[in-house]
């Protein structure tokens, strides 16, 4: 089972290092500690950077001015894709 909460604190971790306000995915990779790599694990969830992009990026509304702007709409694209 996925603990959502842990999820969203591995998010933003991830994501906080980001120069705000973000435009694309591609301004989040340098904040990544292994790139497009950077894998987010919880429970029986495990996804990359690059796979969650391709999976949850259709909730994505670039740009953001906040990490928890960005988690909030990765956390919903993942449960309304059934991902969680």
């Amino acid at each position: 089972m996925v603990d959502k909460d842990e999820l969203r604190e591995q998010f933003t971790e991830a994501f906080e290092g980001a120069e705000y306000p973000v435009n694309s995915p591609m301004d989040l990779l340098p904040a990544l500690p292994q790139g497009p790599g950077t894998k987010f694990e919880s429970g029986d969830f495990s996804m990359t950077a690059m796979e969650l992009n391709a999976k949850a990026g259709d909730s994505q509304d670039f740009p953001y001015d906040s990490v928890e702007e960005l988690v909030d709409d990765l956390m919903n694209g993942l449960e309304d894709a059934d991902l969680l």
